[in-house]
């Protein structure tokens, strides 16, 4: 098990979501004094106060969390089966457990690792697994193991079912730090855990190679980053966080494309922290985020 964040310690996160109707926030808040905990955050949303979906967030602390869990559990779900409500429990003093995939480009994966030791992401990082080996030293600089998984040529199974051997009971989600490999439906549904993708905001107007060349041809006035949840669908799944950044006719592709970096990064570290914060929910292909931000 992953070292605990002893900041957290004694705090869990409830997550509730289901079809909107009176008493659900009182529900929620009884069981949590009843089973001698302190709300120390609540967020909840609903988007249609009339038969629509409610959306909540509660975090708590309980003295001798770890040991409570399972009887917590059972009143959670007696409580909310006559609402019909979905929930997770978690630990917040247990971080998640991240592995990053990595191609080329080194600055959204060299972002995670430096916020990652700077304790702004509360994760592991247990491997880093890239196609290509320039970015090695640099991330076993961090202390944290490099694999090579090379994937070359239209048939991406023997590197994907590689990429299933290291990561199998071992990661929680994955992210995908600009690898510049298409994740195949066969991956998804054998990983297991959820996997964010970061992009460029030009989809779906400028696809495929040198995005930025050809938005410095059409003259773009706005550049900007996505990052979402991997799906079938490749760049349809949904959406965590996007930014954006302005530029002007003085700039040419390269310094386009520099801005463009920078925007990545932050947009993706956002969606990777508020994902290990337990602050997103996905709902069909829309995400509620609850986070300090607008």
């Amino acid at each position: 098990m992953p070292a605990r964040n002893e900041s957290l310690r004694d705090h869990a996160c409830l997550i509730v979501h289901g079809p909107d109707r009176p008493g659900i926030v009182a529900a929620v808040t009884a069981l949590i004094t009843r089973n001698q905990g302190n709300i120390v955050q609540l967020d909840q949303y609903s988007d249609d106060a009339d038969g629509g979906a409610f959306f909540q967030r509660v975090v708590f602390h309980r003295a001798d969390l770890a040991a409570s869990m399972p009887e917590i559990e059972a009143d959670i779900q007696a409580t909310l089966a006559d609402f019909g409500m979905e929930w997770t429990l978690t630990d917040q003093s247990v971080p998640k457990r991240m592995a990053i995939l990595a191609s080329t480009s080194d600055h959204c994966l060299l972002e995670l690792l430096w916020r990652h030791r700077r304790g702004e992401l509360p994760v592991t990082i247990p491997m880093v697994i890239s196609n290509h080996t320039n970015t090695a030293e640099d991330v076993r600089s961090f202390g944290i193991p490099f694999f090579h998984v090379p994937s070359q040529g239209t048939d991406k199974s023997a590197a994907e079912a590689k990429i299933l051997e290291l990561v199998k009971d071992n990661v929680d989600f994955i992210v995908l730090a600009r690898y510049m490999q298409i994740i195949s439906e066969d991956f998804l549904e054998t990983v297991g855990v959820p996997v964010i993708n970061i992009h460029h905001s030009f989809l779906p107007a400028f696809v495929g190679a040198a995005p930025y060349r050809r938005a410095k041809e059409r003259g773009v006035k706005l550049i900007g980053a996505t990052s979402h949840y991997v799906t079938k669908d490749l760049d349809e799944g949904p959406i965590i966080e996007q930014d954006v950044a302005r530029v002007n006719h003085a700039m040419d592709a390269a310094a386009l494309q520099a801005h463009g970096a920078y925007v990545e990064r932050a947009v993706l570290s956002r969606a990777v922290q508020w994902h290990a914060e337990d602050r997103v929910i996905r709902h069909g292909n829309q995400t509620i985020v609850f986070s300090d931000r607008p």
